[in-house]
C-alpha cells in the first residue's frame, strides 16, 4: 500500500463529565451524570459534529450523553462493555478521604506502584489492558477510515494512551484526564495493524 492509499482513522476519546455524587473512586458503579456533568460534556462538544459514528461505555455517565448526542446528530451508536472503567474493588464508591482515613499513605502507594498496591478486589491492570486493547483494535477495524467518537472513562483513556505510546503500566496514573476532556488519536494502517499517534489540536474538533 502506498502512502497515498494508506487508511487513516481518527479517534476522539471523550471522558464523561461529573457524575451525581461528585468526586470518588466510582469504577463500575453506574451513577448518572449530574447537571454539571451534562453541561461539561455539551460545552466540550459545542456545535461541532465531525464524527461518522459514536461508541460508548455502557455505564450511564457515558452512554446517556452518547445516546443523546447520537440522536441529535443522527449518527450510529454502539455500546461496548469492554470500555467500562477499571473496577476499584473495595474503594468503589469511596472518596479519597474515606480511602485514606485509616492509612494516609495508601493512595500514594497505589499511584506510585498500581501493579503491587491495587485495592482489595480490584481488577488487575493486566486484565484491564487486555479488554481495553481488544475493544480498541476492534473499533479500529470496524471503523477504518472513519472519524469516531468514543465516550468512556479516565482509566480507559489512560490505557489507550499507554498502549499506543508504550507507557509502562506502572506509570499509568501519571496521566491526568479531566472531566469531559477530549483526546484525539490518529491511526494509520500498516499492514494488518494500526499505528496510533497522539494529536494535539487547538480545541476545534
Amino acid at each position: 500500500m502506498s502512502t497515498e492509499e494508506r487508511v487513516t482513522t481518527l479517534i476522539d476519546l471523550m471522558r464523561h463529565g461529573e457524575p451525581v455524587g461528585g468526586s470518588r473512586y466510582r469504577g463500575q458503579i453506574d451513577d448518572p451524570l449530574s447537571d454539571t456533568g451534562w453541561r461539561q460534556m455539551r460545552a466540550a462538544v459545542g456545535p461541532h459534529a465531525p464524527w461518522d459514528a459514536i461508541v460508548s461505555s455502557p455505564l450511564r455517565r457515558c452512554f446517556d450523553f452518547a445516546e443523546d448526542l447520537a440522536g441529535r446528530l443522527n449518527l450510529p451508536l454502539e455500546s461496548d462493555d469492554r470500555l467500562m472503567e477499571i473496577g476499584f474493588g473495595v474503594w468503589q464508591g469511596k472518596t479519597q478521604e474515606e480511602v485514606t482515613q485509616f492509612d494516609p499513605g495508601l493512595q500514594q502507594r497505589f499511584y506510585r506502584d498500581p501493579m503491587s498496591h491495587r485495592p482489595e478486589g480490584a481488577e488487575g491492570l493486566g486484565d484491564f489492558r487486555v479488554r481495553v486493547v481488544a475493544a480498541w483494535n476492534d473499533i479500529l477495524n470496524r471503523h477504518a477510515g472513519q472519524h469516531v467518537l468514543i465516550v468512556c472513562h479516565a482509566g480507559v483513556i489512560r490505557m489507550v494512551l499507554a498502549h499506543i505510546l508504550e507507557i509502562p503500566l506502572s506509570n499509568l496514573f501519571r496521566i491526568k484526564v479531566g472531566s469531559a476532556a477530549l483526546t484525539r488519536i490518529e491511526c494509520a494502517e500498516q499492514g494488518e495493524e494500526f499505528l496510533g499517534q497522539l494529536v494535539f489540536h487547538d480545541g476545534a474538533l
